[in-house]
């Protein structure tokens, strides 16, 4: 069975794109915990009561309930699986590794760029608001201009969170707290790098090496 993986890395570096890479070509189940989230309130168990109360409330998700939610949706002895989203921070990475994955094989890609050209990236994406497609109007710009290529909308948005404040903000706050999860990861010999500010098919290319 190929290994667990880890995605780390920026907002807009690439994370989304090649899990659905690996999904599509390799196999792999994407958990998204925002996704579970949503998933387990839907079907109205009582894991996902428990979340509904924490969110009604406007409190945020704790990470034990998060952990609860990923045991109750992944069964690691059977499938292969991405994380997507989690950890964050160093102490969610050892409690991933102590509640949920264990002693199973498992990797960490971390979507390495620059975060100066991150930012402009953030800045310049566009978002399909009828079929989700992703451009950039830096180096994939849809081919006529405000019209999505895919399903031929007219609907293509900036996120707002995507404005040049809230990036900076963002990576901020991502530049703070991925230093000491990376540095885990690389003592554990589980870490791979791979360079985000190349084409995505090339992108691709490292991180299936790095599956194999």
């Amino acid at each position: 069975m190929k290994a667990q993986l880890i995605l780390l890395g920026a907002p807009g570096s690439g994370k989304g794109t090649q899990a659905a890479r690996l999904v599509s070509d390799l196999g792999y189940k994407h958990i998204s915990t925002g996704d579970l989230l949503r998933n387990e309130i839907a079907k109205e168990s009582e894991l996902g009561k428990k979340v509904q109360g924490i969110m009604t409330r406007g409190e945020l998700v704790d990470d034990t309930t998060v952990l609860e939610l990923l045991n109750a949706n992944c069964d690691l002895t059977s499938g292969s699986y991405i994380f997507d989203g989690f950890p964050r921070n160093l102490d969610q990475a050892k409690a991933l590794d102590l509640e949920v994955i264990k002693d199973v094989a498992h990797k960490a890609i971390y979507f390495d760029i620059d975060l100066d050209i991150l930012a402009e990236r953030l800045v310049n994406r566009r978002t399909c608001g009828d079929c989700g497609e992703i451009y950039n109007l830096l180096f994939k710009a849809p081919k006529a201009k405000g019209v999505c290529d895919k399903c031929s909308g007219t609907n293509l948005n900036q996120r707002k969170d995507d404005n040049e404040e809230s990036v900076k903000t963002r990576l901020g706050v991502f530049k703070s707290t991925i230093d000491p999860v990376l540095s885990y990861y690389e003592e554990k010999g589980a870490l791979k790098r791979v360079k985000a500010s190349a084409t995505s098919a090339e992108v691709f290319e490292e991180v299936k090496n790095t599956v194999k």
